[in-house]
């Protein structure tokens, strides 16, 4: 018997009319759909005219639900993979489904469509030749601003996502890390009633959001301009003084650490030179 096919289907991320007609014809043609939440996808499928066998597949359970759509594919049977909106797989669960269909012997095919991240890039008007996806921040204000530190050199346009009760944080840790004055771009609620994208500084950016509670609801999709190669320099020779003085009362890793907290500098560039 010839094994079934996976299909990893892009749904629309907020207008149900961007869903393509090869998704829909896709979405009525499997025997089972495996769905973020169930719930969420109903609409969805009742608008495609689909009404398959709907299995949920999420962070905390991918791996048994991944057997048995396994299960279902070396039957013969088809499937497909889509989540509550967008591009499977992009910040979403599904990987481990794909390698265990790709293990099984199984064909994995993509349907593509919407992706929240790209269609903002698309109308952000910052650099996009380069740019480095970096999906949800850390929710722990620690770790999140650990986390901007050490991205605070990037030269590529860097995208995020975020939610509504983090973003006026995020903001202003953004602000803090990369500096009143970096361009960027927060695009809410995509391709809905209410889409918005703002293009400011940072720090203008993070005031006006901050200010007004309509800007901070909704899903958000925040990019932010690289920082220039004269800054990155700057800014990697700083972390390298700070490092010298540093290591003379710490041990190497410590000083280092510290050093790329305090400048933003990558830690693991403080040892060259």
């Amino acid at each position: 018997m010839t094994n079934g096919r996976l299909w990893i289907v892009a749904t629309p991320i907020g207008n149900l009319d961007d869903l393509s007609p090869r998704a829909r014809q896709t979405l009525r043609e499997v025997g089972l759909i495996a769905a973020e939440d169930t719930r969420h996808s109903a609409p969805l499928l009742a608008q495609a005219g689909t009404q398959p066998r709907v299995l949920a597949l999420h962070e905390h359970n991918e791996h048994e639900q991944a057997a048995r759509i396994v299960e279902h594919l070396r039957g013969g049977g088809d499937a497909a993979l889509i989540s509550d909106a967008g591009t499977p797989l992009v910040s979403d669960p599904g990987y481990r489904l794909v390698r265990a269909a790709r293990a099984a012997g199984c064909e994995v095919s993509p349907v593509p469509g919407p992706c929240a991240a790209i269609a903002a890039l698309s109308v952000a008007g910052l650099p996009s030749d380069r740019f480095v996806f970096e999906g949800f921040l850390p929710a722990k204000a620690a770790a999140r601003r650990e986390r901007l530190q050490a991205l605070a050199a990037e030269t590529r346009t860097l995208i995020f996502y975020e939610s509504s009760h983090r973003i006026v944080e995020s903001l202003a840790d953004l602000r803090g890390a990369f500096g009143d004055a970096r361009e960027a771009v927060l695009a809410r609620e995509l391709t809905k009633l209410f889409e918005t994208v703002i293009a400011a500084p940072l720090g203008e950016l993070a005031a006006r959001v901050e200010a007004d509670a309509n800007q901070q609801r909704g899903e958000f999709v925040v990019l932010v301009a690289g920082a220039s190669g004269e800054d990155a320099d700057a800014q990697l020779a700083e972390g390298r003084r700070v490092f010298a003085l540093l290591r003379e009362e710490l041990p190497p890793a410590r000083a280092a650490k510290l050093a790329a907290a305090i400048t933003g500098a990558p830690r693991k560039r403080l040892y060259e030179g």
